[in-house]
């Protein structure tokens, strides 16, 4: 270190720069004030070295580092739960609007009649025989979450109807999820999912989230979600690699009954196309936007109803831009809201 800034920090008189920073003077050729943390000759003080130059000021050196040991970093704000304050729709009276439409056009979807009856049931609105009941009367037990979780991540990058499949293959060569976790390598497992597309990557991410919740619950179970918040939920299941907020939303509306809408490729394209949303919006700011305004009770067959129109109707994913397919529109039931070319320059 250069001897006369060694001298100077002993001896030297303390003045203030510009901005009320301790200086010091320091004596010799070519030398002037410079605040006490300046870099000298391209070196810079060492932080034992400035807090001893506090010290050596006194009050204002005291009054400094108390300043900086306050500071308190920035952080980002949190997310807003609605992220399109100025987009209106939709209105509690178009949901109910558009769910009676689809559901006089398609009825409802055979495929998620079973998790419809459960959650009527629960409700106390639909007291009919249950078809699901076995010969004795006794309805048959409902998927556990940890089983929706895992045809969920099946279903990733898949059809339903494949990832039901490697489901039913998983199961045959695993008769408990501790064979799974306690396989050395994964390979079996891979081997029966590999149906569904992606085996090592899906296999790998079973794995590990079967093991997790192995060592933080002492038994692979997630019964237990089913006495928590939405958010507590969430918090629970997005720990796990590989499960984002649409598997998430997924878990929480067909395997917990709660209320909650997720939006996957058919629902981000039906809801732009209709307005729901604005054009730009991605698939996570358009699930808060749609959670935000759709009524709690109209969630799930809203939900339904798109992904089923969302793979029948092709000409519904055309009308955003006024383009159409060589099919006619007119069957539609969805025609007369989707945003044409026309209606966004009015």
């Amino acid at each position: 270190m250069d001897r006369a800034w060694a001298d100077a920090l002993a001896h030297g008189p303390a003045r203030y720069g510009p901005l009320q920073e301790p200086c010091l003077i320091v004596a010799g050729p070519g030398r002037d004030v410079r605040p006490i943390c300046s870099p000298i000759d391209g070196h810079t003080p060492t932080p034992h070295l400035v807090a001893g130059n506090r010290h050596l000021h006194g009050a204002a050196g005291q009054a400094a580092q108390a300043s900086e040991m306050t500071r308190k970093p920035k952080r980002k704000p949190p997310p807003s739960p609605e992220p399109y304050h100025d987009h209106p729709s939709p209105c509690p009276a178009q949901c109910l609007a558009v769910r009676d439409a689809l559901l006089a056009f398609h009825g409802f979807p055979d495929e998620f009649a079973p998790f419809r009856r459960r959650r009527r049931r629960r409700l106390g609105l639909d007291t009919s025989p249950d078809p699901e009941e076995d010969t004795d009367g006794d309805p048959s037990p409902p998927p556990t979450v940890l089983d929706g979780l895992v045809t969920t991540l099946l279903s990733q990058n898949t059809t339903d109807a494949i990832s039901r499949r490697a489901f039913a293959a998983l199961k045959a060569a695993f008769p408990t999820w501790d064979q799974v976790v306690d396989e050395e390598e994964g390979k079996r497992l891979e081997d029966a999912i590999r149906c569904g597309g992606l085996a090592a990557t899906k296999a790998a991410r079973i794995r590990a989230m079967l093991r997790g919740v192995r060592e933080r619950r002492g038994k692979i179970c997630l019964e237990y979600l089913r006495d928590l918040s939405v958010d507590e939920v969430k918090t629970e299941l997005s720990r796990f690699k590989g499960i984002g907020p649409k598997t998430v939303a997924c878990v929480l509306m067909f395997y917990l009954q709660k209320d909650d809408f997720p939006v996957d490729t058919h629902v981000l394209r039906i809801t732009n196309a209709i307005g729901w949303v604005p054009a730009t919006a991605s698939r996570e700011r358009a699930y808060l936007h749609l959670n935000s305004k759709i009524p709690d009770d109209l969630k799930f067959d809203l939900n339904c109803l798109f992904v089923t129109h969302g793979k029948l109707c092709q000409s519904c994913s055309k009308k955003l831009g006024g383009q159409k397919t060589t099919g006619s529109n007119s069957m539609c039931p969805l025609a007369s809201y989707c945003c044409t070319e026309e209606k966004m320059k009015q």
